[in-house]
């Protein structure tokens, strides 16, 4: 049974009652922003980058980097599309009912939570030393079990699942409960139940298979 909005849904819809369609521009604004920078760190990491940069040995690194800043925005919307998608059937498996066009506008929302990582790293490595390497300031996955273990000692298939296993899907999972509780008027365990169903147990199946698939 659905209940009255609570005093935590109450603020929380305050708090995201704004102009989504500016919000999403902002989004990808600072996504792009702070990828262009940890690039161009990535590029100075690379040794002897000055005379490769004058000899254009970086042509097909930037045609690349172009090619995923464009990219990037329809990237997100996808990922919004899928996301609410994924809530919206796990709620409908547990027999609720809810609207797919909150849950869509809950995930641009709640994917602020990712701007984070890739800001760390950026700050990380905004002065990077000699001895850092191209590889490791793109492999770097900030509060990751990939980056408590070492990129160095974990074999490659496994990287890639070690370093989405972090603090910051926890937070995102945190903030859909409060968000699902929001937009469904359920209680705040029975939305965790949902994000379980419905995001975490599908991260942990991709994850699984990503690693059985890597070759």
């Amino acid at each position: 049974m659905a209940l009255p909005l609570s005093s935590d849904a109450q603020r929380l819809k305050e708090i995201i009652d704004f102009d989504k369609r500016v919000y999403f521009f902002i989004l990808v604004f600072l996504f792009l922003l702070i990828r262009y920078f940890t690039d161009v760190l990535i590029i100075d990491a690379i040794p002897d980058s000055e005379r490769l940069k004058a000899e254009g040995s970086f042509t097909f690194f930037y045609i690349f980097n172009a090619l995923n800043y464009i990219w990037t925005p329809i990237a997100l919307l996808w990922k919004f599309t899928v996301i609410a998608f994924l809530f919206w059937f796990g709620a409908f498996m547990l027999g609720y009912k809810v609207s797919y066009r909150e849950l869509w506008q809950f995930a641009l929302v709640a994917e602020v939570v990712f701007l984070f990582p890739e800001l760390i790293r950026l700050l990380l490595y905004i002065d990077p030393s000699a001895g850092v390497t191209y590889q490791e300031i793109e492999e770097f996955r900030a509060l990751s079990l990939l980056s408590l273990l070492g990129a160095e000692n974990v074999a490659q298939q496994y990287r890639y699942a070690l370093a989405t296993i972090n603090v910051f899907e926890i937070l995102y999972g945190i903030l859909w409960m409060y968000g699902f509780h929001m937009i469904s008027r359920r209680s705040l365990g029975a939305s965790a139940i949902v994000v379980i169903v419905s995001y975490f147990i599908p991260l942990v199946i991709w994850l699984a298979w990503y690693i059985m698939a890597y070759r």
